[in-house]
């Protein structure tokens, strides 16, 4: 992928790349706190973060023997500008969403025909 912005999008569409993402909202992380939480081989984890690497939403470096991983939070601007282009769409509050998600999905729904 040629376009910042593809390679952008690609690395956001997998679930796990997002999750480490969050993680790195906290702080820096080392690949073996990275690679903790998940259920998958730190060479699957390296991939991944590659990934994040090459679309810029990462950097990571050696300090010593330990390799870091912190998050370059610039690199979505792009993504977030494409989508605020639309004009018609407010920028998004994505804890707000969050909260809205978490309500609508945890209450349980009626159903209209039985009432």
């Amino acid at each position: 992928m040629s376009d910042p912005l593809d390679t952008v999008f690609a690395a956001l569409a997998d679930p796990t790349r997002r999750s480490i993402l969050t993680m790195l909202l906290e702080d820096d992380m080392a690949v073996t706190d990275v690679a903790e939480p998940f259920e998958m081989s730190l060479a699957a984890i390296s991939k991944h973060l590659m990934i994040l690497t090459r679309s810029g939403l990462i950097a990571q470096e050696k300090r010593g023997r330990v390799k870091w991983c912190k998050l370059q939070p610039d690199a979505m601007r792009s993504a977030s500008v494409w989508m605020q282009g639309f004009g018609q769409y407010e920028p998004v509050n994505l804890d707000a969403f969050e909260r809205f998600l978490e309500i609508e999905l945890d209450s349980p729904t009626t159903d209209p025909s039985s009432e």
